[in-house]
């Protein structure tokens, strides 16, 4: 930057800032308490090396006279015979929370790299402060002009921090990252950075420092311009991405439970296990509800130390479809189970009917509790604890599963009899030994995942 001013003299003279390397090559002269001498240009580059090092970001200054009466300034004004003044290190320590987020970063499988206009020492040595790994090479806009888009692929996973970098270098490294399939996001604040923000899987403007280009050019515009935000909103996504999964992971075994169970009775022409009415009931309260309560789920433990997803991974892994065929299954059991028992017993059919709709339900909220915990074990307190939500949708169907089971009134409606107290407890005996075969599985399924 250079500005036109007036001296204490009152007459028009230039002072320029700006990179060292790049003043220094406008200068013939440096001031000096003896008054000028010729320019000692190895000596200032080992100041700048020096404070570069302490993660210093220097700025050189100079000057010189203007022309008697010029009021405009041009860069020919500024091309040669200033004069150098001196350097400046500005001190930028990183936010605790931004060196914290990097290490989650780290430990979500995300790649954190820098890229600045900053000297390479100072690249370097804030790198090191904020936790980067790959900070011994540092590649500079000047060797970035030298690599070719095939050499930069294969050089850009092993480096951390690019320095004295151009927004055309930043849109060439997004596009070197994304040539191995990765899924990039892009900061930026400048007018010139919008290429890069635009060509990002999510281009990410500042919201305070950022210019109106760059928000209008990224997906993203953080308020607070903090880059734990970042990190943060990942954390979020996947927390998400994850209730989605559990609520598909839900939904579909339950209902293909009820579905083998009226269509093998319909095959083997026995009586129906749940009448029309009671399925109805089942997703009306019992599935509605319970399914509601996974929305609000909080994030798992351990949800950023886990790798990122492939950006073509389904939603329906083989994982998860393996555990929608198993619990199918085992509720298809359980429930035509009950219902012969309570037919050999010699109950009447509406009430092992009644005993088969309240046994899918007992079910249901057993594998909710199951469900809520995909990455670990159900069997600690906080995954019993819950959330109010889980308990409030929980004690809604248990309420109302007993109203139409006892009250007098309503069983008329939905064809059900009392159950007696030794056949509710077996139903609850058949749940609990239900959430334990599932349980075992997913505990063998991770630690195998893990082994592999």
């Amino acid at each position: 930057m250079a500005v036109l001013s007036l001296d204490s003299d009152g007459l028009p003279h230039i002072y320029v800032k700006g990179a060292p390397e790049a003043l220094l090559a406008m200068c013939a002269q440096q001031r000096t308490p003896e008054g000028n001498a010729p320019l000692d240009a190895d000596y200032w580059l080992q100041q700048v090396e020096k404070l570069a090092e302490k993660g210093r970001r220097v700025l050189a200054v100079a000057e010189r006279a203007a022309a008697a009466g010029q009021t405009a300034l041009s860069s020919a004004d500024i091309a040669q015979s200033l004069q150098f003044i001196g350097l400046v290190g500005l001190i930028d320590p990183p936010r605790a929370e931004a060196v914290a987020a990097v290490q989650q970063c780290r430990e979500a499988g995300i790649q954190v790299k820098m890229i600045t206009g900053d000297h390479a020492a100072t690249a370097r040595a804030i790198a090191r402060e904020i936790g980067l790994t790959h900070t011994d090479n540092v590649l500079t806009g000047n060797d970035l002009d030298f690599i070719d888009d095939a050499g930069l692929a294969g050089r850009i996973l092993e480096t951390d921090v690019f320095a004295r970098t151009s927004p055309a270098h930043k849109l060439r490294l997004v596009k070197a990252l994304q040539s191995h399939g990765l899924t990039v996001a892009m900061t930026g604040d400048g007018v010139n950075d919008a290429p890069a923000l635009k060509r990002a899987d999510a281009g990410i403007a500042m919201g305070q420092t950022g210019s109106e280009a760059a928000k209008e050019a990224a997906d993203l515009v953080l308020a607070d311009d903090n880059f734990a935000s970042i990190v943060a909103a990942v954390r979020e996504g996947r927390t998400v991405y994850d209730n989605i999964q559990k609520v598909i992971s839900w939904t579909l075994p339950t209902n293909a439970g009820e579905a083998l169970t009226i269509i093998v009775a319909l095959l083997i022409g026995t009586a129906l296990p749940i009448t029309p009415v009671q399925i109805l009931w089942i997703n009306l309260i019992t599935t509605v509800t319970l399914g509601i309560a996974l929305a609000f789920e909080p994030a798992e433990a351990g949800n950023m130390q886990r790798a990122p997803r492939r950006r073509d991974a389904p939603l329906l892994s083989r994982m998860l479809v393996w555990n929608i065929v198993l619990v199918a299954l085992l509720m298809f059991a359980a429930v035509f189970g009950v219902f012969a028992y309570a037919k050999g017993s010699g109950h009447s059919l509406a009430l092992a009917q009644t005993m088969s709709m309240n046994m899918l339900a007992v079910l249901e909220i057993f594998y909710l509790f199951y469900v809520r915990n995909i990455y670990s074990t159900s069997l600690n307190w906080q995954a019993v604890r819950g959330t109010p939500v889980v308990w409030l949708c929980v004690s809604i169907v248990t309420l109302a599963q007993l109203a139409i089971t006892y009250l007098p009134f309503l069983q008329p409606l939905f064809g059900t009899e009392s159950i007696p107290l030794s056949d509710g407890l077996l139903i609850i005996a058949v749940g609990v030994v239900f959430f334990a075969l599932i349980e075992v599985e997913k505990q063998m399924r991770l630690a195998w995942v893990k082994a592999v």
